[in-house]
């Protein structure tokens, strides 16, 4: 029987890649503590340059406590369109390498080069390969992460950011993950982070000395994977098939809402976002859900789900607005509205008839 030869993953990651456009395209920005979001008092940070993290600024930290940590911030607006567009660049550029292509976003995916397409005699050289032709592309830096799965190459192409590439070789799988502190762990978010060590488990060495029946009682479904990963186990493939499962926008308010038709113009103006993204991809599904964050933060969400796909932008926005009436009226303001798609199937035939809009909604 013959040996199915090593995996050859590689994790690409461009580097700040929202705030690099920006200051790409702007040399005035270049040097300079960069967020991309809006500055206001509901503004929330989508992406910072590495000159602002520098000083504690990240994604999804609020504009406020960003100017705070960093009063010489400079915001810029997000131009998503224009991401889009050096995103398909990048995966141009991927595709000269493999045909096994899994993206994780915009700027990051899992390429299995096993294959070889390319003709390069290891896996290190294609991702130097790969990062050259990004540079020359697009004129930004990516970093890579070099592994024989998943789950290694992802935290290798942390391991030497920004502008570099870091490799896993089998012989030291293992031995690494135990060095490395559970908080970098994929799959291992701050608040499991934080029960680990709780647990006393604290970096890869104490995750592989549990059992897997502590795990278990500790972690539930989750138990397997965590006893993987302690082992840099994770057979996981490349999957460039894989199905997004979900379509949804959100906006937090300039102030919190009382007003019925303000809150309702905000869901319709999310509605209509995310039929955008439905009409590009023709993904249309059974499920929308609208979720509204309170002032003091409380969210709740309220799910309509049919036994047709939604069709239609009208179809989408009257859920929309349906779901987000079953709230009204508010008792405190609502600082934050969100819409939903989901349950992706595939489109009935047309008979001319009307589709049913939806049963009754479910609370969360």
């Amino acid at each position: 029987m013959v040996a199915e030869p090593i995996r050859k993953i590689i994790h690409v990651d461009m580097d700040a890649f929202f705030a690099s456009v920006e200051q790409r395209d702007d040399p005035a920005l270049r040097g300079l503590p960069v967020a991309v979001g809006h500055p206001g008092a509901r503004g929330v940070v989508a992406a910072a340059s590495y000159e602002a993290r520098e000083y504690g600024v990240k994604s999804a930290l609020p504009s406020v406590t960003a100017l705070r940590r960093c009063p010489n911030l400079i915001f810029v607006p997000p131009r998503f369109e224009v991401y889009q567009q050096v995103s398909r660049q990048i995966h141009a550029v991927f595709g000269r390498y493999t045909d096994l292509i899994q993206p994780l976003s915009l700027d990051e995916a899992y390429l299995d080069v096993t294959g070889n397409k390319a003709g390069l005699p290891t896996a290190w050289i294609t991702a130097k390969a790969i990062r050259a032709d990004i540079l020359r592309a697009t004129g930004l830096t990516a970093s890579a992460g070099i592994s024989y799965n998943k789950f290694l190459a992802k935290i290798a192409s942390d391991h030497r950011k920004p502008n570099g590439q870091f490799a896993v070789t089998p012989d030291m799988g293992a031995a690494w993950v135990e060095t490395l502190p559970v908080g970098k762990f994929y799959g291992v978010g701050p608040v499991t982070a934080a029960k680990m060590k709780r647990l006393g488990i604290e970096t890869g060495a104490d995750l592989r000395a549990q059992s897997l029946d502590f795990l278990r009682r500790h972690f539930g479904s989750s138990a397997e994977w965590y006893y993987g990963i302690a082992r840099a186990q994770d057979e996981r493939a490349v999957n460039p098939n894989r199905v997004r499962k979900s379509s949804g926008s959100e906006t937090t308010f300039d102030r919190d809402l009382t007003d019925e038709s303000e809150i309702e113009a905000g869901v319709l103006n999310m509605a209509d976002d995310v039929w955008s993204w439905c009409e590009r991809r023709q993904a249309f599904g059974r499920t929308v859900t609208v979720k509204i964050k309170y002032a003091d933060f409380q969210q709740v969400t309220r799910s309509r789900s049919q036994p047709i796909v939604v069709m239609t932008r009208e179809h989408l926005r009257q859920a929309a607005v349906d779901l987000v009436r079953s709230v009204f009226p508010a008792a405190k303001g609502i600082r934050l509205v969100g819409v939903t798609v989901s349950n992706f199937a595939e489109v009935p035939e047309r008979d001319g008839g009307q589709l049913a809009i939806f049963a009754e909604p479910v609370a969360a």
